[in-house]
């Protein structure tokens, strides 16, 4: 990772700017924070007496509830394929 260049921008969740680096885009770091941005303020709304710090940890277990979905959603697609292809060479 040496030769890639960090990628520095601020961004803005929740009515406060963070610095973020990484190797990835711009484009792709802003999104990111808009999605966080997105989810915090839909939890907010179905619980508006959560404090911000609270309301951080139930987006952070929302998203990882969300991101195993898919993992396993994934893994599926991928036993299928491997089903489908082991059927075309058989």
């Amino acid at each position: 990772m040496s030769d890639q260049t960090i990628t520095r921008v601020a961004v803005d969740i929740y009515g406060n700017t963070y610095k973020m680096a990484g190797y990835e885009s711009a484009g792709h770091m802003r999104l990111v924070a808009t999605m966080v941005d997105d989810k915090m303020r839909e939890i907010q709304r179905t619980n508006p007496s959560l404090d911000t710090a609270k309301l951080a940890v139930l987006t952070a277990v929302n998203t990882m509830h969300d991101y195993l979905k898919v993992k396993e959603q994934l893994e599926q697609l991928e036993q299928e394929l491997k089903q489908i292809k082991g059927g075309l060479n058989g």
